[in-house]
């Protein structure tokens, strides 16, 4: 099979498209590889850090808590109600949202593979999916990270726009523009994507002939429509009296957040970003001097798209390595004129890519160490539990598991239930409170039991942790210390009445 034909045949389909019995079978082993490599996280409650907390509001949404009024938390609230959602459909524990992030990665495998099939044919565009999925895994999304969620929705931007030429192209784009607005509610840096699609659809406009007050009333209906689940949650706060508090949370505490001192860029995020460096590079390599893309107008869309992506991540002033992982899907399609069977180098290119990404991913030493871990989250868990209640006594988890709360029963001292938001010097100035008041009142609370950590994920407001050190040698002993993420984390209970 030529790469013409394929070509062909793929443009001959329109997204969506009907089933045929090649894509379903591809289908079939996309949905098998990625659930059965993501299943080994299944049910850990300690697999990643941030997802405790965006578990716990939307698990508490279920009783008419809301974020960022009785939690608080600057992520949308599109985020905390996919969360809820996945509770109250399938209960309170960590497998509920797994299974509802591994839908949303299976949304993600198939959607890549759709967009690759414009270049490549099923047997490539299968790896190339394959690809884009190990790499959401490899940047932390193995569990259920905010890219997960939004990855797949950026991809069915992309898959609505590519085709320029597609005669119901207009009410595509506005489809397009409604998907960046969910996008948005789960994170908001995806504002740099959001952008670049609706660039895009205006040029392809300008070019099927639109005047320029057409093309400025369609960018109006576009940003309406793209801001449009944004504004609808801020109304919802202005009625229940709570703008301010939606405002703060979601805009101005992160322009209060003072950056990491490595900033976005640290010396160890070189072997990090490896992956994804690779594979654009070569990419962009490969169609130059090896294999021509075809169509070329797409394989520009997705450079380009990636581009917009890089944006995104290094929006914030400091950069996590998970962050990356929004680049999984773009970066692998970039990759297509060096991933294609039929290209000058045969097959070998992505057997060798996708073996060593696989290899990366260490499944094995991951279960072992994920079995390990929800142990050690247990074991905690229990030795905490007789120490704490469920209206007093309550338990603070000063640096630890957010999960804990749920795992003890416990009531939770205070509206910052993230222990990052209060131990973290980065946040001093970026919330609604002093850190070092409100620690002062939960310890006037005399927490039944607390929980620290030998050494912090982030720098540590010194004061603060000079407050809670003072009162754990006045009024607590250790009780148990187990290892959890390379810690050495430590439950106290009280002994003065």
């Amino acid at each position: 099979m030529t790469g013409d034909v394929i070509m062909t045949r793929a443009k001959a389909a329109p997204f969506p498209a009907g089933l045929p019995r090649g894509d379903a079978l591809c289908l079939l082993l996309l949905v098998a590889f990625t659930v059965g490599h993501r299943a080994i996280w299944f049910g850990d409650p300690v697999a990643d850090f941030d997802e405790q907390l965006y578990s716990f509001i939307g698990w508490r949404m279920q009783y008419g808590e809301l974020p960022f009024v009785d939690w608080w938390d600057r992520k949308p609230f599109g985020l905390f109600a996919l969360f809820g959602l996945a509770h109250a459909l399938l209960g309170p524990t960590a497998f509920a949202y797994q299974v509802v992030a591994a839908v949303f990665a299976c949304a993600t495998a198939w959607l890549t593979f759709r967009l690759a099939r414009r270049c490549v044919d099923r047997v490539s565009a299968t790896f190339v999916a394959a690809i884009a999925v190990m790499l959401l895994s490899a940047y932390a999304n193995y569990s259920a990270n905010s890219e997960v969620f939004f990855v797949p929705l950026t991809l069915g931007m992309a898959a609505l726009l590519v085709d320029g030429q597609h005669p119901h192209f207009t009410r595509r784009a506005m489809w397009a523009m409604v998907l960046g607005g969910l996008a948005l509610q789960i994170k908001y840096t995806v504002v740099a994507q959001c952008v670049f699609f609706g660039a895009w659809a205006l040029y392809a406009e300008y070019r099927r002939g639109r005047a320029l007050s057409e093309l400025a009333a369609i960018a109006a209906i576009f940003a309406l429509l793209g801001l449009l689940p944004t504004i609808a949650v801020g109304l919802f706060y202005a009625a229940i009296g709570q703008f301010d508090a939606f405002w703060f949370a979601n805009f101005e505490s992160f322009f209060n957040r003072a950056a990491a001192p490595q900033g976005r860029w640290a010396p160890s995020y070189v072997v990090g970003v490896a992956p994804v460096v690779v594979l654009m590079l070569s990419g962009i390599y490969a169609a130059l001097r090896v294999k021509n893309p075809a169509p070329l107008s797409a394989w520009l869309f997705y450079l380009a798209w990636t581009l917009a992506a890089l944006a995104g991540v290094l929006m914030p002033g400091t950069v996590y390595l998970y962050y990356y992982a929004a680049l999984s899907a773009p970066v692998a399609l970039v990759a297509l004129p060096l991933l294609d069977r039929h290209g000058p180098l045969n097959i070998g290119p992505i057997v060798v890519l996708t073996t060593i990404l696989f290899a990366l991913l260490s499944l094995p030493d991951r279960h072992e160490k994920s079995l390990e871990e929800r142990d050690a989250a247990r074991t905690l868990a229990a030795a905490i539990a007789p120490h704490v209640g469920g209206e007093d006594n309550c338990l603070w988890v000063w640096d630890g598991p957010t999960v804990l709360y749920r795992l003890t029963g416990s009531c939770v001292p205070t509206r910052y239930v993230y222990p990052d938001h209060l131990n973290n010097a980065l946040e001093t100035d970026a919330l609604e409170v002093e850190q070092t008041e409100e620690i002062a009142r939960i310890l006037a609370m005399r927490p039944g039991a607390i929980v620290t950590a030998d050494r912090g994920m982030t720098v540590r407001n010194a004061e603060a942790k000079a407050l809670v050190e003072d009162e754990l040698a006045r009024s607590y002993e250790p009780r148990l210390t187990v290892t959890m993420h390379g810690r050495q984390l430590t439950a106290w209970v009280r002994t003065t009445r």
